[in-house]
């Protein structure tokens, strides 16, 4: 549990239901539980509703002039100035083969700019955490970005690369890699606290969902960070691809890949 030091009521709202979420999760991993397949050929479980719910319940008790947007609930009040964008479990088929790759990631936006992020990863064992203006935290403990500043000495991390396999800037990515100095392939929550904690210093991502990352532009961002889409846009509710970065590696990276 992280304890309640100085964080204000939406960043403590946010850590509670992480909390809450996190209890659900754990007692339902490993647990042979039923899986549906939505509509979008994406895969559901009792824990996935289960934690939004408590969620959901925790932010409309305690700030029920806000928006949610969640994976599992949809989305209402769209155009409050609050809006909550929530994944109960970002990494459901994990969760499913029962492995920890899977978090519970909470965010929330102010007029469409990212101020807040939650993203707990209760098997695994970490929590990262940041508000605008108070730093970015990993299980309580400060981070920071890296300073590596060039391709060759970077350490990289990609994710959901199908569309980019498929498209025209491919060549370019493996142009990339064969220079950087080490590449891997954390994905999902990890690779996003290995950067804002300066471990590693940059995550490219494509076929994305602002849900899946919300949560950890927010904690990227407060730890020194930048984020944006592949293109260089700023990331949006529609953005479906991601790089971020420790900041320096950002121009490096948009220029390799065209």
């Amino acid at each position: 549990m992280v304890a309640p030091v100085n964080h204000s009521p939406e960043l403590q709202a946010a850590l509670d239901a992480a909390e809450q979420a996190a209890a659900i999760a754990r007692s339902l991993y490993q647990h042979n539980i039923e899986v549906r397949i939505k509509a979008d050929k994406s895969p559901v479980t009792e824990a996935d509703v289960r934690c939004e719910l408590a969620i959901r319940g925790i932010i409309e008790a305690r700030f029920p002039k806000h928006g949610f947007y969640g994976e599992e609930t949809g989305m209402h009040r769209e155009d409050a100035e609050y809006l909550w964008v929530v994944d109960p479990i970002d990494g459901t088929k994990a969760f499913v083969r029962e492995y920890a790759m899977f978090s519970t990631q909470i965010a929330l936006m102010r007029n469409g700019e990212l101020v807040l992020g939650v993203s707990s990863a209760p098997i695994y064992g970490e929590v990262a955490y940041a508000q605008r203006g108070r730093g970015a935290y990993l299980n309580g403990k400060p981070i920071a970005v890296s300073s590596v500043a060039t391709i060759e000495s970077a350490h990289l991390s990609a994710g959901n690369m199908k569309s980019l396999a498929t498209g025209p800037q491919w060549t370019r990515y493996g142009a990339m890699i064969a220079r950087a100095n080490r590449i891997r392939g954390y994905g999902d929550f990890l690779h996003y606290h290995l950067l804002a904690a300066g471990k590693i210093d940059a995550v490219i991502e494509t076929d994305i969902n602002i849900l899946d990352i919300a949560a950890c532009v927010a904690i990227i961002n407060e730890a020194g960070g930048r984020c944006t889409e592949l293109s260089g846009a700023p990331i949006t509710l529609k953005s479906t691809t991601v790089l971020a970065s420790n900041g320096p590696m950002h121009r490096p990276v948009l220029a390799a890949l065209g």
